[in-house]
């Protein structure tokens, strides 16, 4: 079997390195991929936006099954794309991916089928906002509607600091047009934890549980970035939180879509966050997690192959969905000054230190070859991933794993996964 992943992300190196472990596979293609999904797949330079060219990729290389890994194409109509083509190919449709697509539509969703989420109220025009914001409660959270690269979402602790934030997602446009609408949304306290699920338009099957943590720095301060580490599972999503969700969130969700005509089929991601008051959803998106599938893919016994051809099938009903009895965490090796300013094009070594070790990865995110050399090229450079028998294990390997990677402004947080450490 033929495969091509489109994207070129830690998430899609993570896809890659399951996708190459299938007996299934003879040859891997991405587009455009990077340096590390290179040593698994032919990379090839197609955009991941660039559909007609993707297609004709596809068709001209006899592709059997085609993963489309970032949210961009997805919610554009990547799927839709190839679907028109008699191609297979595994991710939602357009009409799905609105899910992630529009902050908006996902909260009108959850309110309409009762899904428990925060309070929260819509706005296409910066001067309602502003006045609905000057009787509201703080602090408060001001989301972009559309896709912001995950840093789309501001929490206000005043009325000054909230105008301000109208200002910047709706006037300055900060966001692009993903802040020509808002939804300004209660403020919740509580465990955050994220959950990945396979679908097939009518099952849902959850994988096992994950943290990430976003701010830029120690302790969660900083700015919102896409992701700075993850561990998985989560010691706080216990069974009666999870008989909850499957019941009350992940079983109505798809319910819910499918009722509005658009059956989701791909990867569900549920942000949700473990309040006081009960666990509600603080988010949906439509594809793995970064860098939670880092974490999560590298613990599942499965083929991945067989669960995706089984959601694109209708047939997941009939998979017996396993994950490995340990835990697993990540640590993203950035470049200083991200998500702000930082320079790019510095060589990294010490790949070698990861070969021929099993429970350990490193996943490339922004990275390229330049002259033979591997160097950095995005903000996110590297996910430094290691598994162990607990958590505490897990951590103390993945920050050990850090050490063997370099390269100039190497920057990390150096608390990811603390709290597993006071359980």
């Amino acid at each position: 079997m033929k495969v091509l992943i489109i994207g070129s992300g830690g998430r899609e190196h993570a896809i890659a390195t399951c996708v190459a472990k299938s007996k299934r596979v003879s040859k891997i293609y991405a587009a455009p991929g990077n340096a590390g999904i290179a040593e698994l797949a032919e990379c090839v330079d197609i955009s991941v936006m660039d559909f007609p060219k993707l297609v004709s990729f596809a068709k001209e290389n006899e592709i059997d099954f085609t993963i489309v890994g970032p949210d961009d194409p997805l919610v554009a109509g990547a799927v839709d794309a190839f679907e028109a083509e008699g191609l297979k190919v595994f991710g939602p449709r357009k009409n799905a991916a609105i899910i992630e697509g529009s902050k908006a539509f996902s909260k009108d969703l959850m309110k309409k089928y009762n899904i428990p989420t925060a309070a929260y109220e819509n706005f296409d025009n910066p001067e309602d906002a502003i006045a609905y914001l000057e009787n509201a409660d703080f602090p408060i959270v001001l989301k972009a509607d559309g896709l912001a690269l995950g840093k789309g979402v501001l929490i206000c602790n005043n009325l000054e600091e909230a105008k301000a934030g109208v200002k910047e997602i709706m006037m300055d446009k900060h966001f692009g047009d993903a802040g020509n609408k808002m939804v300004i949304e209660e403020f919740m306290t509580g465990r955050e934890v994220s959950v990945l699920a396979f679908c097939d338009g009518t099952t849902i099957k959850t994988m096992t549980s994950a943290q990430d943590h976003k701010r830029a720095k120690d302790g969660d301060q900083g700015l919102n970035t896409g992701g700075m580490g993850t561990f998985s599972p989560s010691p706080f999503y216990t069974k009666e939180i999870e008989e909850f969700c499957q019941k009350e969130i992940y079983e109505k969700t798809m319910a819910a879509m499918k009722s509005e005509g658009r059956d989701f089929v791909g990867v569900l991601f549920t942000g949700l966050m473990i309040t006081e008051k009960g666990t509600k959803v603080l988010e949906f998106n439509a594809r793995f997690g970064d860098p939670e599938a880092q974490v999560v893919l590298p613990r599942m016994k499965n083929d991945i192959i067989d669960v995706m051809e089984a959601c694109v099938d209708g047939t997941l009903d009939q998979i017996d969905l396993q994950f490995e009895d340990n835990a697993a965490v990540c640590v993203v090796l950035a470049s200083d000054g991200y998500p702000v300013s930082y320079e790019k094009g510095f060589e990294i070594t010490g790949f070698d230190n990861f070969k021929d070790k099993d429970d350990y990865f490193v996943f490339h995110a922004g990275t390229k070859f330049d002259n033979g050399k591997v160097v950095t090229n995005g903000g996110r450079v590297l996910g430094i991933t290691a598994k162990g028998e607990d958590l505490v294990k897990a951590r103390a390997n993945a920050y050990e794993a850090t050490k063997w990677i370099d390269f100039e402004n190497k920057y990390m947080r150096n608390d990811i996964g603390k709290a597993i450490d006071q359980i």
